[in-house]
Order: C-alpha cells, then sequence, then structure tokens
C-alpha cells in the first residue's frame, strides 16, 4: 500500500437505496415535488396569485420539516441527501423561470434568474465533486440565508402578480427584496467557490 492510500482513504460508499428510503422525510420531499409542479401550473394558468404565492411557501416551509424529522429521528437516507437538494432547486429556480414570464408584472427579470439558477448549477456541481472525493461539503449559514431570502422573494413576487398587492410602496420593497437577493445569490456562490479552493488547494509541507 503506497503513503498517498494511507493518508488518502477512499472515500465512503453511500448506503445503498432500498424500500427503507421510502421514509416520511422523503415522502414529504416527494410532495414537495408535486407540489411544484402544481404551482408552475398555477403561474401559467393566471389569475390565482395568492394561491400560488400560500402554495409556494407551504411548499418551501415543507424543507425544513422534512430535514428536521429525518435527523431527529435517524432517518436521513442516501435518497433523501439527493432528493432534498433536487427538489429545493426545482421549487425556486422554476419559480424564477416562471415569473420571468410576466418580467414587468412580477419584477423578475433575466439577470436575476441568470444569477440563481447559475449560482445552484455551479455550487451544486462543485458539491458533487468535492463530496465524490471524501470532503465535506455541507451547507453554510450563508446558503441558508440565501434560500430564505429567496423563498421570502418569491412569495412576494407572486403576491404582486395579484391587484389586491399592486400598491406602489410594494411594488418598490418587492424590488428591493429581489436586488437583495440576487446580491445574497452571488456572494454566497463566491463563498462556496473560495471555500471550495480552501479545500482543493494543496497543503503545504
Amino acid at each position: 500500500m503506497s503513503s498517498s492510500e494511507v493518508q488518502n482513504p477512499p472515500p465512503a460508499q453511500p448506503a445503498p437505496i432500498d424500500r427503507r428510503s421510502l421514509n416520511l422525510p422523503n415522502t414529504i420531499t416527494l410532495s414537495r415535488l408535486v407540489l411544484a409542479f402544481v404551482l408552475f401550473g398555477l403561474i401559467s394558468y393566471e389569475g390565482f396569485w395568492i394561491t400560488a404565492a400560500v402554495l409556494f411557501a407551504v411548499a418551501a416551509a415543507t424543507d425544513a420539516i422534512d430535514g428536521w424529522i429525518a435527523r431527529k429521528y435517524g432517518q436521513v437516507t442516501t435518497l433523501g441527501r439527493i432528493l432534498d437538494p433536487f427538489v429545493d432547486k426545482i421549487i425556486v429556480c422554476g419559480s424564477f423561470i416562471f415569473l420571468l414570464q410576466r418580467p414587468e408584472q412580477s419584477g423578475v427579470n433575466a439577470w436575476m434568474v441568470t444569477a440563481v439558477v447559475g449560482r445552484e448549477m455551479f455550487v451544486t456541481g462543485l458539491r458533487s465533486f468535492l463530496e465524490q472525493a471524501g470532503k465535506d461539503f455541507s451547507a453554510v449559514w450563508i446558503g441558508k440565508i440565501k434560500m430564505a431570502l429567496q423563498c421570502v422573494a418569491v412569495t412576494v413576487a407572486l403576491l404582486t402578480l395579484s391587484p389586491k398587492f399592486r400598491e406602489d410602496w410594494m411594488l418598490l420593497g418587492r424590488d428591493v427584496l429581489l436586488w437583495a437577493t440576487v446580491a445574497i445569490t452571488v456572494y454566497s456562490g463566491a463563498s462556496y467557490a473560495w471555500r471550495g479552493f480552501l479545500m482543493l488547494k494543496p497543503e503545504k509541507k
């Protein structure tokens, strides 16, 4: 056995995906995916903006619920680790993309969508690479703040599509919130990139 194999053991094999993976947390995650497609249908159909906003808020809230249940009751699975971030990105990125159909009414423009989707693609690829190398690249506080801001921004953008929420002050607040969300999204991407760089940087001997 070479010294490099001793210093850098191969990463542990992931747990298999079997019937035990279909537990309560993963069922909640799958239900969130179904809610996402219902949400996209409501946005496309038009007219149900308040319903869409409430549905998005419910779907976003279940993200915290399934993770809490999985950790509290020891039900963290490989399937859950794959599904949870995937569904999160479908909901958030999909909502931004569908809101882009009405940029003047929703306040969402192409630059915002590019920043949000681009950041998620980059961090997902970086996390996959580093975890395959056996490194821990779990989410940190800036990523959680980014997710929370994105969820609030999407909810407000959906509400302002309704005539009941088209007050000038609310539209201004929505625009400020959207651009603040983009700024935090870009910053969090840069933060993860720097963290990944430090992990990949060779140690000095």
